[in-house]
């Protein structure tokens, strides 16, 4: 029987053309990961394409190599095939043209004409026959990509690469380890299995991104030996380090580092430090000439600066309304959580949107958070 990395190499060995997605929510680690893996396809001369939903604010990931091929809709993913039976009759010319809502193509034979019946129709199938889905707890996770073609992903092989605990193995090959820190952890290790051609340059860069910005530059508490030990094994291959903690950690600016401020100065914990949460005003992002996308990065130094927080949640004011931002730290689930709220995201990261003031809103949710901790502790 065949191993899951055996399974997955046949078929890889099989397909034409390739698919690599990750859900809406552009992780670093998956958005690297993918890039890394079309890379090292295309040393096996296998065509392959990233598509992901549109990200709803700037990401900083626009230094990786091959970043700017992504795209953002899945366009003639099934193709339509008209046949012209030319056994008794040979073809001299093809023209079109479109009339109103119609598209006539006009064929013009050397000798002797054609029939209705020489002409047929029918569906190629569909333009990849391999999918990889990285990162990605469900399908769902992927946002419109799925949304918009089911029936495409129903029927085409999927495999699942991931390291959460809430994936649901919905493909039809599951390369899940829960042990792995990180999406290009285990397709670092799979290729290396793989014994296919090695990693250049820019593969490594990008897999050593993923494991960068997943780990928070290996500051996280799920940093194991044997991520410490790939990270190695990248630079060795050329990975360009520096690199990548300048594009993510060294390039804030001064009005970014001005709204850190304004978050910690209004900073309070509970339960032990297990929540921590801040409020933000509209005032506070005027007065850095900041917006709301801004504060994904404050949760990121908040992850690496308080090891001991649980769940970190801001809490802002946009266009007259209150907003919040979930982040779950460890196994507990941010989109359950705040479920009551009508909450949007997912695991790891949710969002709400409040119909109530900044104050109003903070109270409620950061009471809701409380109760519901201090059960599951319990």
């Amino acid at each position: 029987m065949l191993t899951v990395d055996e399974q997955i190499s046949e078929q890889i060995d099989k397909a034409k053309r390739i698919l690599i997605t990750f859900g809406k929510e552009w992780k670093g680690d998956a958005v690297a990961s993918a890039l890394a893996l079309k890379n090292w396809l295309a040393s096996q001369n296998k065509e392959a394409d990233i598509v992901a939903e549109k990200p709803s604010s700037p990401l900083p990931y626009s230094f990786l190599p091959g970043y700017a091929l992504i795209s953002h809709e899945l366009d003639n993913i099934r193709r339509f095939i008209i046949s012209l039976d030319i056994t008794n009759t040979t073809v001299d010319q093809v023209e079109y043209r479109l009339e109103d809502k119609t598209l006539e193509f006009i064929v013009s034979p050397k000798n002797g004409f054609f029939t209705p019946e020489d002409i047929s129709s029918r569906s190629s199938g569909f333009r990849y026959d391999l999918i990889f889905v990285l990162g990605a707890a469900d399908l769902e996770s992927l946002g419109v990509i799925y949304d918009n073609d089911t029936q495409f992903f129903f029927e085409t092989t999927i495999i699942n690469i991931d390291h959460q605990a809430a994936n649901e193995n919905f493909g039809q090959i599951n390369l899940v380890n829960l042990n792995a820190v990180a999406v290009a952890e285990i397709l670092y290790d799979f290729i290396i299995l793989a014994e296919k051609p090695k990693l250049d340059a820019d593969a490594a860069t990008c897999l050593l991104a993923g494991l960068i910005t997943e780990t928070k530059s290996f500051k996280t508490q799920s940093v194991t030996p044997h991520a410490l030990a790939i990270a190695s094994e990248l630079v060795t291959l050329d990975a360009r380090r520096e690199e990548i903690i300048n594009a993510l950690y060294r390039s804030r600016q001064l009005n970014v580092l001005k709204l850190w401020g304004c978050v910690l100065t209004s900073l309070k914990e509970s339960l032990n430090g297990k929540l921590v949460w801040s409020e933000i005003s509209t005032a506070d992002f005027l007065a850095t000439k900041t917006e709301s996308m801004h504060l994904f990065d404050v949760i990121d130094e908040l992850i690496i600066s308080m090891p001991q927080a649980q769940i970190i949640v801001l809490v802002y004011e946009e266009k007259g309304r209150a907003k919040a931002i979930i982040h779950s730290v460890r196994n507990l689930n941010a989109l359950e959580l705040t479920s009551v709220f009508k909450s949007k995201g997912s695991r790891n990261l949710s969002t709400i949107d409040f119909e109530t003031s900044l104050s109003e809103a903070s109270k409620k949710l950061i009471s809701t958070l409380e109760e519901k901790m201090s059960h599951l502790s319990a």
